[in-house]
């Protein structure tokens, strides 16, 4: 397996609508809350006209509702208990990009890891199926 001691991150800030096949993300530098705002902007802007999206959210920071995150009118948080990244489809996707497309790799540069997490989500994003088959919980289909 390839090592390499350097350390430097990004984010990918990612949800996905496994109704519609589709999803929004965002790639950045830090993650807190002004990146979470930015992310919520961009979510709210592929939300189907005269929609509302329900995000399911963990337990992090910059999740949290309060004076500093900006939640969108057309979106509503449902927070997920304690521990229960089970419930949670995007922890799967996160698994399936960090499998096939983000593990084994030593990059040069920043702009080549921001590169790659875009590869990734593009990837993924271009594939309708795998959305679906990936975010589908039937147990949590609400139907009307």
């Amino acid at each position: 397996m390839v090592r390499d001691n350097r350390h430097i991150s990004t984010y990918i800030f990612g949800a996905i609508c496994p109704a519609r096949a589709t999803g929004a993300a965002l790639i950045m530098p830090y993650a807190n809350t002004e990146a979470m705002n930015q992310h919520l902007q961009e979510i709210s802007l592929e939300v189907a006209p005269a929609s509302h999206a329900i995000l399911v959210c963990d337990g992090a920071g910059w999740h949290q509702k309060g004076k500093k995150l900006l939640v969108p009118d057309n979106i509503t948080l449902l927070p997920l208990p304690p521990y229960s990244p089970e419930l949670n489809p995007m922890e799967n996707v996160w698994d399936y990009l960090r499998q096939n497309k983000l593990c084994t790799r030593v990059w040069q540069t920043y702009e080549d890891i921001l590169e790659t997490c875009q590869d990734a989500w593009r990837f993924l994003i271009n594939d309708p199926d795998r959305i679906q088959s990936i975010g589908t919980r039937k147990w949590a289909c609400v139907t009307v």
